[in-house]
């Protein structure tokens, strides 16, 4: 009895420095009086909590406010050097890595290209490694100080079995791919840092409800363009989360049966005529020229160009009866999560989604809602995100920033090595108003 009483106060203990962490971290700075009406603990519960935060250096005080009649209010906010967070974007065109403080102000960032989509695994575990050195070096950061490592990658993570996270990325070529053991045996890192993967679509989710364009919402639904499209769907504040993450293929529904090949093998895939790379095919076989070995940005860029070209000369009609399929497609593809889920926000990201978006969104808003049920449509607003390209980084970031909160502003104990069982690849922030709390 005497160890489920200690068990129970430690637990609530934590419980009460998570909450007033991220009422602070979210809607400071605030007063200690302000904190009991914010989180509905007592003055001394607050009074206590408080000052075991400060004394672990994860609060400070930022200055004092006036109060009616009696003597000014000290204002207390998350301090952000008490701690130092990864965030690791595995795009289709780059590794992008960034070192963030506890607020999520960047440090430093790095970024390795990824030519002739090479997703082979050993260069970019090693790219991840090297980029996380890299960082870490330019921060002048110490590993220890590290709370966590997050990585958004594309395809589905699988954390059912004994050896850490398990990808599999169909369109990239990975089967199964031990990432977890892979980039612990790579980093050389203190077994004491947290290593968190996940869905590259489900991190720009994250990042888009806690600090960007989906802060307030409670039903929304967050598509990432890029070479591949994907969706990241958030019920009741909370993003649909599994063991065996595959909330962000929504890019491989069927909307066309016996359609274009996809890049996975399937045909008609949502992404065969929305992705980056198949817009650029569609336009090639309209008779476009991108330019001679162009990147995917740039070749997308020509295409946006040629439809809207800012020099005065006539619109390609080629290229805007490609971008008018692409919205129809788009649109088409949002019903289906309209009708599906009644998202009452719909945000498109993605550095296609940003490149496309000014230009198609006005198209994609009258397909997705002409093409779904009149009254789920009638709820929705579809707009562009708001982090921009480093929403993925940012998001990924999260992760280990979501454990620290759960864990009441400590970091998740050091785990015992995993080893992956004999399985491995087969085949090779915007304006930071902190007014949500995470889900």
């Amino acid at each position: 009895m005497a160890e489920r009483t200690q068990r129970t106060v430690r637990d609530l203990r934590r419980v009460n420095r998570s909450r007033i962490l991220q009422r602070l971290y979210f809607d400071g700075p605030l007063s200690r009086q302000e904190l009991v009406t914010a989180t509905g603990l007592s003055s001394g519960s607050v009074s206590n909590v408080v000052a075991e935060l400060v004394d672990d250096g994860l609060l400070e005080e930022a200055g004092t406010v006036g109060s009616d009649g009696g003597r000014p209010r000290t204002l207390l906010q998350v301090s952000p050097a008490s701690g130092r967070i990864v965030g690791v974007d595995v795009g289709e065109t780059r590794v992008r890595v960034e070192l963030f403080d506890l607020t999520l102000a960047e440090l430093a960032r790095a970024e390795l290209p990824l030519t002739g989509r090479h997703h082979d695994v050993p260069l970019i575990t090693r790219h991840i490694a090297d980029g996380i050195a890299t960082v870490l070096r330019e921060g002048r950061t110490d590993p220890g100080r590290l709370l966590g490592i997050g990585v958004g990658v594309p395809g589905i993570v699988d954390r059912t079995g004994p050896g850490g996270a398990l990808v599999h990325g169909q369109t990239i070529g990975w089967d199964a791919v031990p990432l977890e053991d892979l980039l612990r045996d790579a980093t050389q890192l203190p077994a004491a840092v947290p290593l968190f993967i996940n869905n590259g679509t489900k991190a720009l989710g994250r990042a888009e409800m806690w600090f960007g364009g989906g802060r307030g919402a409670e039903d929304a639904a967050i598509v990432l363009l890029g070479s591949g499209v994907g969706a990241c769907i958030v019920t009741d504040g909370a993003a649909h989360s599994a063991a065996r993450d595959s909330a962000g293929e929504w890019g491989h529904l069927t909307v066309a049966v016996r359609g274009r090949r996809c890049r996975c093998g399937a045909r008609g895939c949502l992404e065969a005529y929305t992705g980056a790379e198949a817009v650029l095919r569609r336009w090639q076989e309209a008779g476009g020229r991108p330019p001679d070995g162009a990147d995917e940005e740039t070749a997308l860029t020509a295409l946006v160009t040629a439809a809207h070209p800012q020099d005065g000369t006539a619109p390609d009609p080629d290229a805007l009866a490609v971008l008018d399929e692409t919205a129809e497609y788009l649109g088409a593809g949002i019903s289906d999560l309209i009708n599906l889920f009644g998202p009452e926000r719909v945000l498109i990201g993605g550095w296609a989604g940003l490149l496309l978006g000014p230009h198609l969104l006005p198209a994609v808003r009258r397909y997705a809602t002409g093409y779904a049920l009149a009254h789920p449509a009638g709820r929705v607003t579809i707009d562009l995100g708001t982090l921009g390209p480093d929403a993925v980084t940012v998001g990924a970031a999260t992760l280990p920033l979501a454990d620290f909160f759960t864990n009441g502003g400590r970091r998740t104990a050091p785990q015992p090595a995993r080893r992956a069982a004999a399985t491995g690849p087969r085949t090779p922030r915007a304006d930071r108003a902190r007014r949500r709390t995470p889900g």
